[in-house]
């Protein structure tokens, strides 16, 4: 406001001093004097502002390279240096920073590539160059596709669905397992993160490989103590009641290791990448209709079971898988409801989307189980499973037949007032029936 009032003091001194000249000398030499002084103050504004478009268009202006003046525009100047000072401070400090991030960065053990709203390279660190195969001064600006060619990575940036991240192989570079997640942040930039798993995949194939021959080997000498057991059972000739109890608890015993192997054989199927699903069409409300009657046979009459078919819409995947994980679902159903409890099967549309659901009135499940149901061997009460014979592998089959059918398991329950299991199922592996 200073500056104001000193430049608008200075133009009422010269209107003052161009008035004294008209009532002394006239109009004519007061006009000429108030136009000469204007025309300097033009010519002095117009050379100050010629100097300052000069030194913007220059390639890099530096606050050394400012003109030197005087008056208002020498604080123009002074004002425009310091903003340059604090910009090249700021520059500085920035770029320090981002110096910094990007010797965190390539220290990092994971490659990171920062990609643009279309999926050009922006940045990348050396571990992702090896990851990938690619040259950050030779590729920047190249779309990721062109250079990571592999089908299911470009679907995966397709869908746009970076929940889960994706396991790749990477033939070049000698059978490389690299797990990739992608980030969207900022501007519709993603961050694409990828991590060398070889190992780690190597060692959860053999065991994969550990737990399916050891279960195919023990599976022939349960089978002949099986049998050996049940021959026994029939015979009239057992002794004691301590001997027939021995006999009852050895079979019940190797009935129990029977159906442990199966279900480790099953997982072992389902974990197999080389085992891709069946696709075939299922008639989903025919199912429904023998687990149901194979559920009345379980509950024995203990429980009130109904089923409610909203739909006659069909699926497309394994009939054995998705039969083998409703199964599992409905019979921890009857297990897990006291006498006299109510069981629910449904099979319905909700949203686009196939829902089967099962809901009981049985005991229930604590939220802080939740989340771990459908881990192996995972068990809510451990007593409990033992009394009814459960493996603890029956929700983690379900988890994998439903994961390799791109469906959902939702869980709600609550202490002594029930569960409901829900698998939602994506449109397109619905099959709708044609209307007549």
């Amino acid at each position: 406001m200073s500056d104001f009032r000193q430049r608008l003091t200075s133009v009422i001194l010269l209107t003052i001093a161009t008035v004294g000249l008209w009532l002394a000398l006239g109009a004519v030499t007061a006009l000429a004097f108030y136009s000469f002084a204007l025309l300097l103050l033009v010519i002095h504004h117009l050379r100050y502002l010629t100097a300052l478009d000069k030194w913007l268009q220059t390639p890099a202006p530096t606050v050394t390279t400012l003109p030197d003046a005087t008056g208002a525009w020498g604080d123009v100047f002074a004002r425009l240096a310091r903003l340059m000072r604090n910009q090249n401070q700021n520059q500085q400090q920035l770029s320090t920073e981002l110096e910094r991030l990007r010797r965190a960065t390539s220290a990092m053990p994971e490659g990171v590539v920062i990609l643009d709203e279309t999926d050009r390279i922006e940045w990348c660190n050396p571990v992702a160059e090896q990851h990938f195969g690619i040259d950050f001064n030779r590729d920047t600006g190249q779309q990721i596709t062109y250079l990571v060619r592999q089908p299911q990575f470009a679907e995966y940036l397709t869908t746009r669905n970076y929940s889960e991240p994706l396991i790749v192989r990477q033939s070049r570079q000698q059978e490389l397992i690299l797990s990739l997640q992608l980030i969207p942040y900022g501007n519709k930039q993603k961050l694409l993160i990828s991590r060398d798993i070889t190992r780690l995949e190597r060692v959860e194939i053999m065991r994969r490989d550990f737990v399916a021959n050891v279960s195919h080997e023990l599976r022939t000498p349960l089978t002949v103590i099986g049998g050996f057991l049940e021959t026994l059972s029939e015979e009239k000739q057992v002794g004691s009641g301590i001997g027939k109890r021995a006999l009852t608890l050895m079979t019940d015993q190797t009935m129990r290791m029977q159906r442990l192997i199966e279900d480790l054989l099953a997982l072992s199927r389902l974990e197999n990448t080389q085992n891709p699903v069946r696709e075939e069409s299922i008639n989903v409300a025919e199912m429904l209709r023998e687990l149901y009657h194979e559920a009345q046979s379980l509950s024995a009459g203990r429980h009130h079971i109904s089923l409610n078919l909203d739909t006659d819409a069909q699926l497309r995947g394994s009939s054995d898988e998705l039969r083998s994980a409703f199964s599992n679902l409905v019979s921890n159903a009857v297990r897990y409801t006291a006498d006299g409890g109510k069981i629910a099967l449904s099979w319905g549309i909700h949203d686009g989307e196939g829902q089967f659901s099962v809901q009981d009135s049985g005991i229930g499940i604590e939220a802080n189980h939740l989340p771990r149901l459908t881990e192996r061997f995972y068990r809510v009460d451990r007593s409990r499973s033992r009394e009814t014979g459960g493996t603890g592998l029956g929700l983690a089959i379900v988890k994998h037949v439903l994961s390799r059918h791109q469906a959902q398991l939702e869980i709600v329950s609550e202490p002594g007032k029930g569960s409901r299991f829900s698998v939602r199922f994506p449109a397109d592996r619905l099959i709708m029936q044609p209307v007549e």
